[in-house]
């Protein structure tokens, strides 16, 4: 009865908090989420030592979020609820990543950039050959106000939102360390490097407004995720 009691306690001041946030303005949302977003950065800073450790831990969340996502495609058999095209984005995405990995690093980074692509092209695979569509969208005359996205593909969505997070606070706190000389620390003349970085700032943001909705969700025991329209 105590365990109850201490259990319901703790949940109710997160559930508070939560409640909180939901009914705030979306100007003080956003700030919000950017002094979060800061005082994790100084907390990683100020914890991890060793900054290859971001890139490890990034693509160990990445990995498990495709394991949640091959588990879905093997015990499930359906892909309701995933993107086709964002799948052969990531995995271009992956490719090219992997290609500068083999001429720049060659390390661990290439061998985690090398399994995380291999899985998402078995993603893709499956998603084209083994597995067929059930929406269709001419015959959907619904309005639709909220987009409802079940357990398992919410939780891959999760990860890859905290895996881009460690990548992109490995990039903004080496920038900042070297003055900004770490984006043109590859030479004169490649701009590819700012535009990586700009790339996977972007691609950090529209993954937050993702990840808030996940936790608003999982704070309020919901399994199935709603994100409105």
């Amino acid at each position: 009865m105590g365990s109850k009691r201490s259990a319901v306690s703790s949940a109710s001041p997160a559930k508070a908090v939560t409640g909180w946030v939901g009914r705030q303005s979306t100007r003080v949302k956003a700030i919000l989420g950017v002094a979060i977003g800061l005082l994790t950065l100084v907390g990683l800073k100020l914890w991890v030592r060793n900054h290859n450790h971001f890139f490890v831990a990034s693509e160990a969340i990445h990995a498990a979020g495709i394991f949640v996502l091959v588990y879905k495609l093997t015990t499930q058999k359906t892909c309701s609820g995933l993107s086709l095209r964002s799948q052969g984005l990531t995995a271009l995405f992956l490719a090219v990543r992997l290609f500068c990995s083999v001429f720049m690093e060659a390390d661990i980074h290439t061998m985690l950039d090398f399994a995380s692509l291999v899985s998402t092209l078995w993603v893709i695979y499956m998603m084209w050959f083994k597995l067929k569509a059930t929406y269709v969208k001419e015959l959907d005359n619904m309005p639709l106000y909220y987009l409802m996205i079940e357990p398992f593909t919410s939780h891959y969505v999760f990860a890859l939102g905290i895996a881009r997070f460690l990548a992109c606070a490995h990039w903004i706190i080496r920038v900042i360390e070297t003055r900004g000389a770490y984006l043109y620390i590859a030479g004169s003349g490649y701009f590819w490097f700012p535009v990586a970085f700009l790339a996977e700032m972007v691609q950090t943001f529209i993954l937050a407004d993702f990840c808030y909705y996940y936790v608003k969700s999982f704070m309020a025991g919901q399994l199935v995720m709603r994100m409105p329209v």
